[in-house]
């Protein structure tokens, strides 16, 4: 499908059975659908010395959702990129609804790093994040876990393995088992679940 084609409806629609969209090739869209399903902790990320010293001097300003598009926009890759402009479009009016948020590192009034995603029920979505500044993605990120199991959250999805992420604390679980969870997730709500419309997910 092509990437004008994506709407709030068919995102959550997509992600509700554990599947999710990138960009591939020249404004293509597809919809994937690992076998493995990379998991953060929500009882935090692993954190090292430096990246604790970071936190604890206060180094970058936390702000969730006062820049949403930018964070997107920050998280463009230099050559080929699976955000395309439908995607910003798109996501960006799933945050004016409610159910897409982002956390942003701030630092002398510039924005330094950032992560974003979806909340369906009770599970956060990570999508992409960025850094300019070292370590300010993992500030960030280290804030929106914390940020959304105070909220209630109890899945934070990370969606593919990555030398990165497992640095930080990932791990995958099969398909069937996320599908589980996933399931389970979605008969919650939390203050960053709630949106403008109905729900789609039927299951028990």
């Amino acid at each position: 499908m092509r990437g004008e084609e994506l709407t709030p409806w068919l995102i959550r629609y997509a992600y509700e059975r554990g599947a999710f969209p990138m960009t591939v090739g020249d404004d293509n869209v597809e919809w994937f659908q690992p076998n493995m399903r990379a998991l953060l902790p929500i009882t935090g990320i692993h954190v090292s010395k430096s990246l604790q010293r970071n936190i604890r001097k206060q180094v970058y300003e936390v702000r969730f959702d006062t820049a949403f598009e930018e964070v997107m926009r920050g998280c463009l890759r230099p050559g080929e990129n699976w955000i395309s402009e439908d995607f910003i479009r798109v996501y960006t009016e799933i945050h004016h609804k409610g159910w897409a948020h982002c956390g942003e590192a701030w630092q002398d009034g510039k924005l330094c790093g950032g992560v974003y995603g979806l909340s369906l029920g009770s599970c956060f979505c990570a999508e992409s994040m960025f850094h300019r500044e070292t370590d300010a993605s993992k500030v960030v990120l280290h804030a929106l876990v914390e940020r959304c199991r105070e909220l209630g959250f109890t899945v934070f999805d990370a969606q593919i393995i990555n030398p990165h992420l497992a640095s930080l604390g990932a791990f995958e679980v099969p398909h069937l088992t996320y599908m589980r969870v996933l399931r389970t997730a979605l008969k919650d709500e939390t203050p960053w679940s709630k949106s403008q419309e109905p729900r789609i997910y039927r299951g028990r």
